[in-house]
């Protein structure tokens, strides 16, 4: 195979469409014969399960801010490395991170020497559109924005007026794709519902594509793509928990990373995947992960299913690690509120409850610090992202340490009883050494 190439679809903020824009850019490459892989920058879990499903590939997450450079840069090779073209989607704007910018969908760009497809939402602007590129494109010297998609055009005539502005700065338009507002993604609270439960997701992905292949100049795009120079240096990722581990995958606990779980098989762990939301037994194994997702949404199913429960009693029982990751943290607990203010009964093996009918946002990027509870390196990175709140909590020990990005202290959280454990973090990588 060639040498891989790439680029990264950016944006100046969310909502530009750059998510639609680049499935159907993903989809038509395949269409069109091409091995195509992708990454989506920052702690995303939705947007790679809608890559995969257009691609055929894993989608990886890359994160400037929670994972070391040369994690990352193993990780981008790696997949990079399996496809003719390599798709990495930005997150929020291009200049958007953490609180001091690090991390950011530029900074990704920098790392990995690609050039930016910058998509512009156009609605109600016309030459203005060309100032604005001109900013993006001049902010930074590092990065570069290689050619640009006019994204919700009103008419030709509206795409050549933007053209014409656009000249003096030798940046190309690759497309201009009209207004669809049926390809518009439906969101819920913590982002897009899930790929798993679009109606007709190939569907969906196909019309995409077919949008792009009418309205952008494919093989324009294909040209702009730089080599990715990238090598892996293979940096381990996080150890896995035990030796066997049972790993909860449904559309109640969505939220695992796949760069986590591909680490803890090359580690030579076996991942072992079940349904609670099915009713399915823990399978017999050293530890048990139940990461994030929306139990709250399924909270009277997973109450009533008492194969899940009793199984996962009987595993902390007989010794095995249990760690569950907010969501996963959540269902741990005694019992949780939903949005209606509808108490259900949990697993009751951490002395929490835990509610959804209090809403407040907790978002950011975080710095863990843990006490040895867990199997990890002691400073670990990662982000925290929930509106559900803690109704009450026992006696027990707490998980970790936390600082935001800034090196805010924002004190203890969650809870070790034993052998079983959780928060509302969710981990991404372990700190690099100073």
């Amino acid at each position: 195979m060639a040498e891989p190439r790439g680029l990264v679809i950016s944006a100046p903020s969310s909502g530009s469409g750059k998510t639609v824009a680049t499935l159907g850019i993903l989809r038509a490459l395949v269409r069109a014969g091409r091995k195509v892989s992708s990454a989506k920058v920052g702690p995303d879990y939705i947007d790679p399960r809608f890559h995969a499903a257009a691609t055929g590939l894993p989608c990886i997450n890359l994160d400037g801010w929670a994972m070391r450079q040369s994690y990352v840069e193993t990780l981008a090779a790696s997949s990079g490395g399996v496809s003719e073209l390599f798709v990495v989607e930005g997150v929020m704007g291009l200049f958007d991170g953490s609180h001091s910018g690090v991390g950011s969908t530029a900074d990704l760009a920098a790392m990995l020497g690609l050039p930016i497809l910058f998509v512009l939402d156009v609605r109600n602007q016309g030459q203005s559109a060309a100032a604005l590129i001109h900013g993006f494109a001049t902010f930074r010297d590092n990065c570069k924005i290689a050619g640009v998609i006019l994204n919700r055009v009103g008419s030709p005539r509206h795409t050549q007026i933007i053209e014409t502005a656009l000249e003096p700065l030798g940046i190309p338009v690759v497309g201009a794709i009209p207004n669809m507002p049926q390809l518009d993604v439906p969101s819920r609270h913590l982002g897009l519902v899930q790929a798993d439960e679009h109606p007709d997701l190939d569907a969906f992905l196909d019309g995409a594509a077919e949008l792009v292949e009418a309205n952008v100049n494919i093989a324009r795009l294909e040209e702009i793509a730089a080599p990715l120079t990238v090598r892996r240096s293979n940096a381990p990722g996080l150890p896995p928990l035990a030796q066997t581990i049972a790993v909860a995958r449904d559309e109640a606990f969505g939220f695992s990373y796949p760069h986590i779980l591909e680490s803890w098989r090359q580690s030579g762990a076996e991942v072992k995947c079940f349904s609670p939301l099915a009713d399915e037994a823990v399978p017999e194994a050293d530890a048990v992960f139940l990461p994030g997702g929306y139990p709250e949404l399924h909270a009277g199913k997973i109450a009533t299913n008492k194969n899940f429960l009793t199984s996962l009693t009987n595993a902390g029982e007989h010794g095995a690690l249990i760690y569950g990751e907010c969501g996963g943290f959540m269902v741990l607990g005694e019992a949780l509120t939903d949005a209606e203010g509808e108490e259900h009964q949990m697993a009751g093996l951490l002395p929490v409850h835990t509610s959804f009918a209090k809403r407040k946002l907790h978002l950011g990027y975080r710095r863990f610090k843990h006490n040895g509870a867990l199997p990890y390196p002691r400073i670990l990175r990662g982000h925290e992202f929930h509106y559900s709140t803690v109704l009450s909590q026992g006696i027990g020990e707490t998980l970790f340490d936390v600082e935001d990005s800034t090196g805010q202290d924002l004190g203890a959280v969650g809870l070790r009883c034993g052998s079983i454990m959780g928060s509302y973090a969710h981990v991404i990588d372990q700190e690099a050494a100073p």
